[in-house]
This record gives structure tokens, sequence and C-alpha cells, in this order.
């Protein structure tokens, strides 16, 4: 059975690696290598008669899993509601400079916050489609797309809200809200600006005459409404920790009392539309336009992680990197590194199997260096997180490109935070 198992994650994993060239969603891999590993795991078991134990773990499980999917349906829909009504552009009309090395600044720090509150792969989003309106097609805008990756990636490590892999951690009670704010902003920062800082001697002059604020679209007849929705939307999402804090309930519920939020608000303030223009802002509108595939591309790998760990295995795995790697800094270092090849969702899902709080309890050192290395690892690729990938299909960057000019830089950063985090510590 164990054989079995492996040989299945194995071949899974690897038609999600190569989700591109197979033309296989990899939500689908997914799902049918989560699904298919719980069958093994049953059926293995029922000359054991343990079938109603598995069943009973499986459901225990799903229990577990579903806060997480709750909280991300939560926050996507969130997102569209900002963006339906256009609430970036207040983010975006503050960008004034034609500077070349002051807009990536000013870009860079912007993504960086702003994936705190959001994510890093709406951020990502977002600031690329920003940066394609106002900049020409040019080797300076591939650097800005750079610079996002690495940025988006770095804001989302330190915010419980800003990377599924920390969301994950703080739903799961390994971290909480403020432990991570506190010691990861400031290495998270630094994994940014040390990138900056060796990437600006080659960003100089000025932006060709091209006023931003005609080149992006801006729907008028929002007004007022544009500003509540958005200012709304950011304020639900930055409450889910003081939620979370008060009344000790799981996150998703903090995320979905932000939603209930804005569907009174979005209902309320489009009431006299008629039906077919507040569909457009409704609620409803966004849950179909959120990314379902991500969703359920989480539920699968979950799903598959949780029958490695009910089997034993990601105990093996642990004492395998404990003997090893010898120490909790260099095995969240070294799966750090490995993000930027495998993606983060199952590592940290596979760590938190493999070390339970009664090893490393909430907010040891070991599980805010492994938040910081996952979510900043996958920069060093471009396919080595879900910004990178994003932005990847939306500017076409290619993977050697990317490789031979920002890797060093988002490398160099992720040496910088790691320093960071342990000398703090």
């Amino acid at each position: 059975m164990i054989t079995a198992i492996i040989v299945i994650f194995i071949i899974g994993y690897l038609f999600i690696a190569i989700e591109h060239s197979v033309g296989i969603n990899k939500a689908a891999s997914a799902l049918l290598t989560g699904v298919v590993l719980w069958v093994v795991y049953t059926l293995s078991s029922a000359t054991t008669g343990d079938q109603h134990h598995i069943a009973e773990a499986l459901t225990e499980n799903l229990g577990e899993i579903s806060g997480i999917l709750f909280f991300l349906m939560g926050a996507m829909t969130i997102v569209e509601l900002i963006d339906a009504h256009d609430g970036f552009e207040i983010v975006t009309k503050l960008i004034k400079t034609k500077s070349i090395l002051k807009l990536a600044w000013i870009i860079s720090l912007l993504s960086f916050f702003l994936s705190a509150a959001l994510d890093n792969l709406t951020t990502a989003i977002v600031m690329t489609s920003l940066v394609r309106k106002i900049i020409p097609e040019s080797e300076t805008r591939l650097k800005y797309i750079g610079l996002i990756v690495i940025s988006s990636n770095a804001g989302g490590a330190w915010s419980p809200i800003g990377d599924v892999t920390t969301t994950m951690l703080w739903i799961g009670g390994q971290i909480t809200a403020g432990g991570i704010i506190s010691i990861l902003i400031l290495p998270s920062l630094i994994c940014l600006i040390v990138p900056l800082l060796l990437i600006s001697p080659s960003l100089k002059g000025n932006l060709p005459d091209n006023p931003m604020k005609t080149s992006i679209k801006t729907n008028h007849g929002l007004g007022i409404e544009r500003n509540i929705v958005f200012y709304s939307g950011i304020g639900v999402l930055l409450f889910v920790p003081v939620f979370k804090t008060i009344t000790h309930l799981p996150p998703f519920m903090g995320i979905l009392f932000g939603v209930g939020i804005l569907w009174i608000v979005t209902s309320l303030l489009h009431k006299k539309k008629n039906e077919e223009e507040k569909s457009i802002y409704s609620v409803m509108h966004a849950l179909e336009k959120i990314d379902t595939s991500s969703i359920l591309f989480f539920l699968g790998i979950l799903l598959s992680i949780s029958v490695l760990q009910n089997t034993g295995l990601l105990n093996q795995m642990a004492q395998s990197f404990n003997e090893t790697l010898g120490n909790e800094r260099s095995i969240a270092v070294c799966l750090g590194l490995i993000s930027a090849v495998v993606d983060n969702v199952p590592l940290v899902a596979a760590s938190i199997g493999m070390y339970s709080l009664e090893q490393y309890p909430t907010d040891h050192t070991f599980w805010e260096l492994l938040a910081f290395t996952t979510g900043t690892g996958g920069s060093a690729l471009i396919i080595g997180s879900a910004a990178g990938v994003a932005v990847m299909g939306l500017e076409k960057i290619t993977f050697m490109w990317y490789l031979k000019k920002m890797s060093w830089l988002a490398l160099a950063g992720f040496a910088a935070g790691v320093g960071t985090v342990i000398l703090l510590h």
C-alpha cells in the first residue's frame, strides 16, 4: 500500500508540474490524485476492518481543509467586488512620477504592501496590468514585472492573509497574526530592498510622455460608490485577524463576516439601478468570476497530503529531514528553495503534517522561518509562485529571461531575509 501511495502521489505531482506541457489543468490532476489516494488507502484496509476509522479520518481532515477553502473563496470574492467597482484605480492614481528608477521603487513598495492586504496573486495581476498600460513593451517593462513578482511574494509572506501558505499556517495554529507580522515584516522588506538596490543602477532615464490618466479607463459612473467599496473591502480584509483575536473563531468566519457586510453594502449602493446594471456589481457576479479551479486545486492537494499524514509517511519524511539536515532552520531554508520548483502549497501542507505543535509550538522559529522561506523562495524562478505564473501568462516572460535577469536578485533578497529572521531570533 505505501509503495502504491508514493507512486500515485509522484505521478499526480508530475502532472501538476507539467500542466502546460500536457494541457491538463493542475486542478484536475490534484483532484484525481487526492481521490485515488484515499481510495487506495481505504481499499488496502478492507481486510483489517479499519475502513470505518478511515472514513472518520477523512471527515475530520475535510473539516480542517474546508476552513482554508472557505477563507480563500471569501477573500477572492471581496477582491473581485473591489475590481468590479474599479477600486484599484484609487491606488494607481497615486503614482505621478516619470522617473524609471523612482517608478520602480514606487511600484515595488506598492506591490509589497498591497499584497499583504489582498494576496500576492491578485496584487501581481493588478500591478502587471498597470505597468502594461503605462510603459511601452521593452526590457525595462520586463524588469518592472520581475520586481512585481519579487515584491508581491515578499509582501505576502509577512501577512496572515497575504499568501495561501501563510494563511494555512495561521489557520492551523502554527503562527499568530501578531507574531508573524512583528517578526517577518522587516525580513520581508529586506527581501525586497536588496533586489531593488542591486537593480537600481540599470534603471535610468524617464518614461516617454504617456500620462497614466489617459491610458487607464475610468468608469466615471461609479463615483463615490467605488470609494465606499474599496475602503470597505480593504477594511474587512484587515479586520479578519482582529476578528480571530477577539472571538477566537477560525479565520474563515471572519472572512465570511466580511463578505456578508460587503454584500449588504453593495446591495444598498445599487438598489436603484436596473437588474442588468445591478448584477455587474453584485456578490453573485463576483462569485462567478473567482478562480474556482484554484480552489479545487487546493482541495485536491490537501486531500493528497492528508493521506500521507494518516499513513505515517510524513512522519518518516520529517525524521529523514532531521537526520540529514540537523536543525529546523536548515529544514525551513531547504523547503523554501524547493518551493521555487515545487508548489509551496503542498510543501507547507506536508510540513504541517510532518511537524506537530508539540514539537514546534505556535510562533516557534521554525514556523515563522517556514512562512518566510516558502513565501519568498518561489521568486527564484518565474514558475515558482502563483504570482510568477500569472504574470508569465500576462506578459509572456520567458523562463530563461527571468532566470538570467531576475533569479539572482530574488536569491540575494531571499538570503538577506533569511539572515534577518535568524538575527531577530
